[in-house]
């Protein structure tokens, strides 16, 4: 019991009051004695899973509790949750990215209260950063960002949805974006399509997590595990059985090459 509430302390920032129910009980033993306290993932990965799992879940306290945490941790800093805020709006829709957005703003304020330090103004960002506005060179590097990111070959840019949505903006802008590395999207993104109920995008970022090497096996398994925590036990069975069929496909092609 000692080693889940210090871990409570640890992962939340706070001290919390004794438990008085069941579910704050569990809570305690399992999802952080249990689950938080397990080697296969670091806890920067692991709140990148528990942030995209509670914005989509529109859990109010939640997702104050938790934007809190990272921050006052110093586990992630500030640029790096607003730019989760953009990879989770690609994926999980931007209504909830724009919540998500207003709470960083609370706490981030908070945050700095209490530290007795004053919360400044965001600074106006230079449209450098958005990428090339040459539309022919943009697509031509959402298409080889999408090879690279998806390990298959690019759709062509016969629909509006494929050519402005896919390849000019997420693969040829967001996912380009230095602010997170490739192995936070790749988290973030699977979180968000397990959670989306997308069969195909879920199949297809699963593979490739795997295939890139950016997730191993065993840390899949521990997505699995943490996802299923703040996400349920049914979604997390579908977020199962795609890793366990993409994983078992890879093992026979590298079986073939071999």
């Amino acid at each position: 019991m000692m080693a889940a509430d210090q871990l409570v302390r640890e992962v939340m920032t706070v001290d919390l009051p004794p438990p008085q129910t069941p579910f704050e009980q569990a809570t305690r033993d399992f999802a952080f004695g249990s689950v938080w306290s397990r080697p296969g993932l670091s806890r920067r990965d692991r709140r990148w899973v528990t942030l995209t799992c509670v914005a989509a879940a529109d859990a109010p306290q939640p997702i104050e509790d938790h934007v809190y945490a990272a921050l006052n941790s110093g586990d992630m800093t500030l640029p790096e949750m607003l730019e989760f805020v953009l990879q989770f709006a690609v994926y999980c829709g931007w209504p909830k990215a724009s919540h998500v957005e207003g709470v960083i703003r609370r706490q981030w304020a908070r945050v700095c209260d209490e530290r007795g330090e004053e919360a400044k103004p965001w600074p106006v960002l230079d449209n450098g950063t958005l990428g090339p506005n040459d539309w022919e060179q943009r697509t031509e590097g959402g298409v080889a960002e999408f090879v690279d990111v998806n390990l298959v070959p690019a759709p062509r840019p016969e629909t509006p949805y494929i050519h402005a949505g896919i390849l000019n903006f997420v693969f040829g802008h967001v996912w380009q974006r230095p602010g997170l590395d490739r192995r936070a999207r790749r988290l973030i993104t699977v979180a968000s399509v397990a959670i989306d109920d997308s069969p195909m995008p879920l199949k297809t970022h699963v593979a490739s997590a795997l295939k890139s090497g950016d997730i191993t096996k065993a840390e899949m398994d521990e997505v699995i595990l943490h996802f299923s925590v703040y996400y349920g036990i049914a979604k997390g069975e579908a977020l199962h059985a795609s890793a366990e069929e993409a994983w078992a496909s890879e093992q026979r092609g590298s079986h073939v090459g071999a």
